[in-house]
Parts: C-alpha cells; structure tokens; sequence
C-alpha cells in the first residue's frame, strides 16, 4: 500500500542550490529510498550511523537501497553525545578515505540529533563539501536539528563549538522509526516541540496542555501533525534567517541555560533534559524582568512536568560553574550571554544581558 507523505520545502536563497524538500509519513523507508535513488543519482552512497541504530534500522535501509540497484555501504561510530567530537569525526572521513568516497558521494545521516549533526560536519568539510541527506529516526531530530544545516562537534569547553551552517540536500523524517525510541529519548523530543509551541505556536501549546499524553503515547496520526507543524515553524525561520543573523535566535529559546547545564553534568544530562531545564529558567528570567506574566510561567512549568521532564536543576550544580560555561556560549555579543526571553507565550524576544546575580538566584532557586 502506497503510504501518504506530506511535503515541504525549505526555500532559500534563489542564488544557490541550497533549497531542500522535507517528506514526513509514516512507514516511508521504500519511498525515501525511491527519492534518493531519483533525486541524488550517485555511483556511492554512504549511510553514517551510531552503535544504537545500526541495529535497529540501518539493515532495512541497506537492504532497501540495495535492492534498488545503489551501491551502499556503512559506517557507524558509538552512540552518544560524548562521540560527537573532533576525534570522532577525523575517524570518519578517515573511514571514508578507505571506502573511496570522493566529492560525488552522497552521506545519508541515519540517527537522532548527534548522528545528524556530526555528519553534516563531516559532509561540509570531507574534500571541501561532499553533499547529504538527512533521515532522522529521533524526536529531536525529526522536530529539530535535522532541518537547519547546523552542523557541529563538541569541545570540551562546550557544546557545538566547532561547525558550520551547511544544509542538507533532503530530510525525510518517517515517524514509523520513533517506535524504536526509549522513553527517555522520546522526552527529550518533546522537550524541542514544546519549546516550539512557546515561541511561536500558542495553538500548538494549547494542544500540547490537552493532548500530551498522545504524544508520549506515540499516537501515530497526532504524532505526524506534530511534527509537521513543527518543521513548518523551523522551515520558515530558517528560510527568512539562515545563518542566525537575527530571527532564528528565537529557537534558542532554553538553550543557552541548558547546554551550559549539560556541560557542567558531563552530558549525563541529556539535551532535552538541559533544554527543559533551560526554558524554564528562561521563564523565570522573563518574569523576574517583568515581562511574563506569572501565570505563563506555570503554564511552561505545569507542561514540561507533564511531558516527563524536569523542571529542577540537581542540587549539586554549582552556580558559579555554570556561569562560566554560559561564558563561553558561541551566542554570545561583545562578552554579553544572550538570552532568550518571553513578553508572553508566543512572543519572543532576545535580551542582550542579564545581570549575574539575578542568573545565579534563579539557578538558586530551581536547585533540587
């Protein structure tokens, strides 16, 4: 049975051949093969995937691919944020040095937000740029970074610290691979959609109040809507904002506490834990300033506990030492962190600094 897909396209400057088209459906895999195979004729593909999904998905797509007639192979590293460095990604295109990939070879990135980002890295520096496609099997991925062209690694001062923006030639995001997902991976999707409804969706944050049991319940039909209306939120951000000059610095919205928070915990925070954690504080911050009405807050507060995330920072976090990694935050203008505020939920806005002390009272006053 031909399964239905809904389709978009991020369109970008009409100068380049940077536009791309995103499919979602569920129980896509034939298809997405059958659009790469047509859209991006190559003599070489090469998925690049982790530990965890290479066994779970990577075989159907291979097969699927090979039985189309592609020349395909593979390469995986260990899952994990803590795989998402600068050593990672030199054993990868060393990988593919060996495979014989050249600049005609296309990369299809197979995995959640780490898998994604690292192959974008290597794709846009692999023999000065080599083109990929990307196929999410996360929440996050599929609401979130799949879509951009943020592509990064992590230093040990921080998150993301070294990349650049460089855009996928597709993303397919079948919802059919979220069934995989461990619980605790699937919250930190909903951490990202939640984040979406706050910033510019309050239809979509109304729903979430009503129906988040549905998304943690992996209701097939809810779920695609979902992520469909997040993508055309970050599609039309990206498409107006490429390279995060100024509107785009809206979907940072909980990120710059929260990969501070992530750092501090070693990663052992996941991301949609520290972004959770982040949009809360974000709140506080906005209400402390006296922009958000207190109600708001709890609204955001209320939500995130109801999604299974946390909404307090562990007690042993010392603030000063996530100060210092706010310090070293990319975002940051003329030595100031720039936070994302709230005047009310669906209204952002980014404030150039926040005075130390108030940062540090509601670090305080979120502690465990």
């Amino acid at each position: 049975m031909r399964r239905p897909m809904k389709s978009l396209k991020v369109n970008l400057d009409k100068k380049t051949v940077s536009s791309y088209d995103i499919r979602i459906g569920a129980g896509i895999t034939d298809r997405i093969v059958l659009l790469i195979a047509k859209t991006f004729k190559a003599s070489h593909y090469v998925v690049v995937t982790d530990s965890n999904v290479k066994r779970l998905h990577a075989p159907a797509l291979i097969d699927a691919m090979t039985q189309a007639g592609l020349n395909v192979s593979l390469i995986d590293f260990p899952a994990g944020e803590s795989q998402k460095t600068l050593d990672t990604a030199v054993e990868v295109v060393g990988k593919l040095l060996a495979l014989g990939a050249d600049r005609s070879t296309v990369l299809i990135a197979l995995g959640g937000g780490v898998v994604g980002d690292l192959t974008g890295f290597v794709a846009s520096v692999y023999m000065r740029s080599i083109p990929y496609v990307q196929v999410p099997t996360t929440l996050v991925g599929q609401v979130d970074s799949a879509v951009g062209g943020k592509t990064a690694v992590d230093l040990a001062q921080g998150k993301n610290l070294v990349g650049a923006f460089y855009q996928p030639k597709a993303v397919y995001a079948d919802v059919k691979y979220l069934e995989t997902l461990p619980d605790a991976e699937f919250r930190n999707g909903l951490a990202e959609i939640i984040k979406y409804g706050i910033i510019e969706d309050t239809a979509l944050f109304g729903k979430l109040e009503a129906r988040i049991d549905d998304v943690g319940g992996k209701d097939t039909a809810f779920l695609t809507g979902v992520v469909e209306a997040c993508l055309r939120i970050k599609k039309s951000i990206v498409e107006i904002d490429e390279h995060e000059q100024g509107l785009r610095r809206i979907l940072n919205y909980g990120h710059t506490l929260g990969h501070a928070l992530e750092a501090v915990s070693g990663y052992r925070l996941s991301h949609g834990e520290g972004v959770a954690l982040g949009m809360i504080a974000a709140a506080r911050l906005s209400e402390k300033m006296h922009y958000l009405p207190a109600q708001e807050t709890r609204r955001i507060e209320a939500l995130v506990e109801r999604a299974g995330l946390p909404v307090r920072i562990p007690a042993d976090f010392a603030a000063p030492e996530i100060l210092a990694r706010l310090k070293m935050d990319k975002k940051k203008k003329d030595g100031a962190v720039r936070f994302v505020l709230l005047k009310k939920i669906g209204m952002p806005f980014v404030n150039g600094g926040l005075p130390e002390e108030m940062i540090t009272d509601v670090i305080e006053g979120m502690k465990a």
